[in-house]
């Protein structure tokens, strides 16, 4: 062995990796051994040394520079080179090919945070952790974030409240969680309503142990649904049923209210177990009823206006949200066939309370007693009686044909007090005993409509002599149906 041999391999022996032997058996730099060794696939960091309009060239440690071509570098789609990188930044980037057919290193840089996103996705669909990203894309249904990998935020899950606007999103950033996860298909579904309901579980804790029955709080209406309003409580939302909005009758919550209104509303009930508030608006206004009651008293003559005309009577509004029934036999002091020879619905009348039923909330009002007295003035501060266009409308509503013996209800003193409002015996008694109605007002005989046009009829003695007790015994058998069909329309006073 020679002493340049023996020279080599002592040199080779003190600086491994530098030195090699080439073709010829001499000593040269072993350059190859000073380059990293990398595989398709795998994620290098290198740094930027050049930005072009279709390509960045990335220095790797390689013996030659890495290429990523445009559509490589971002998920976004038509992105501006300089926008997403510049000179000397340092970032993770993708083998695709080690040499292609010009002998260029390949590389790709979204698909590298794709897998290094994937990764702590997976984690944070495993842990409930959410995930940040930036909306990039407002889509058809939702918006798309940018979290190393394209995630899909559906409109719904966007706020606890649905968005109308979700153009406002757009550049912001957003905490959500990752609610579905395929890698098949490359499919991250997220959802930030499930990050802010997590954020206010301990604020409608909070919320549910400060309030009690009773309490009187300020809110913000949310939303607006068919069966009442949902409002907003400073973070945690309760539900006022439309039977709670107004003393008067309400047909839809959005006569009444409009989202973004500013409310104050009463706490009616807490289920704590299910965390639901139910709320009043209208106990946090004065009660017309009670009006009635301090203004009123029985016997006192006061002005209104008729709403609806049955064919049992009518229902006169005497303050807003106060109607009271003028029952048929009330209404004049002759015999009434059809209210509406009386009365048509929006007209002003005076009428008399005779009766004032203050747990059931019922009025029982007269036409025919008023007798020119005067009408007591309306309390103070007492809104102005305001009819909807319904009750205007051009086309009159049509008489509710009840199958209600007319006769009946007009001459039964139990039914007369009860629903019309404590009759007298002598009137009521007067009222039953008319010859002449006797004839035209039972549809329950056709036998005596037929034989009305016979002349023979009416002087009979007998007949005459029981037509005053007649109606007297067919009350009895239909009194629960007069009940019936005047306690209904009562309840909407």
């Amino acid at each position: 062995m020679t002493n340049e041999t023996v020279e080599q391999q002592e040199k080779m022996a003190a600086e491994p990796g530098v030195w090699t032997t080439g073709p010829d058996g001499e000593l040269v730099p072993d350059y190859d051994s000073t380059f990293p060794t990398i595989n398709e696939g795998e994620v290098v960091h290198g740094t930027v040394v050049r930005v072009d309009k279709d390509e960045v060239l990335v220095d790797i440690g390689y013996k030659s520079e890495g290429v990523i071509p445009v559509a490589e570098l971002s998920i976004r789609r038509s992105v501006n080179p300089a926008d997403e990188v510049k000179l000397g930044d340092e970032i993770d980037a993708l083998v695709l090919t080690k040499e292609d057919s010009e002998g260029r290193l390949i590389l790709s840089k979204k698909r590298a945070r794709f897998e290094l996103a994937w990764k702590s996705i997976e984690k944070a669909a495993e842990s409930g952790e959410p995930v940040t990203g930036r909306v990039i894309e407002v889509v058809k249904g939702g918006l798309i974030l940018d979290l190393g990998v394209r995630g899909f935020l559906p409109a719904s899950l966007v706020d606890i409240r649905r968005v109308q606007d979700l153009d406002e999103f757009l550049g912001t950033e957003l905490r959500c969680k990752v609610i579905e996860l395929n890698r098949s298909r490359n499919n991250v579904v997220l959802s930030r309503r499930a990050v802010l309901e997590d954020e206010r579980k301990e604020m409608r804790q909070a919320i549910l142990d400060r309030l009690n029955p009773g309490d009187v709080v300020p809110g913000v209406i949310s939303n607006i649904v068919d069966f009442g309003a949902f409002v907003d409580l400073d973070g945690m939302d309760g539900l006022i049923h439309i039977s709670e909005l107004s003393w008067s009758h309400v047909n839809h919550p959005s006569e009444v209210l409009e989202i973004g209104q500013e409310v104050q509303v009463k706490v009616l009930d807490i289920d704590r177990e299910r965390q639901r508030i139910s709320l009043g608006l209208k106990q946090t206004q004065s009660d017309p009823w009670q009006q009635v009651l301090d203004s009123y008293s029985v016997n006192d003559v006061v002005e209104g206006k008729v709403t609806k005309v049955v064919t049992f009577g009518a229902f006169v509004e005497i303050l807003p949200g106060v109607e009271g029934l003028v029952h048929i036999s009330e209404l004049a002091a002759h015999h009434v066939e059809n209210p509406r020879e009386i009365v048509s619905q929006g007209d002003v009348v005076n009428v008399k309370i005779i009766e004032m039923d203050a747990e059931r909330r019922r009025l029982s009002l007269s036409l025919k007693r008023v007798d020119g007295e005067e009408p007591r003035p309306r309390p103070e501060g007492a809104p102005p009686l305001r009819l909807s266009e319904e009750v205007f409308s051009e086309t009159p509503a049509p008489v509710v044909e009840d199958e209600v013996d007319v006769e009946a209800v007009e001459v039964e003193p139990g039914v007369l007090e009860e629903e019309a409002g404590a009759a007298d015996d002598a009137e009521t008694g007067a009222a039953a005993e008319e010859p002449t109605a006797e004839p035209e007002s039972e549809p329950a005989e056709p036998e005596s409509k037929a034989a009305e046009p016979e002349p023979e009829a009416a002087p009979d003695e007998p007949e005459a002599e029981a037509a005053p007790d007649e109606p007297e015994a067919d009350a009895a058998p239909d009194e629960p149906e007069a009940g019936a069909a005047s306690d209904e329309p009562e309840a909407d006073s």
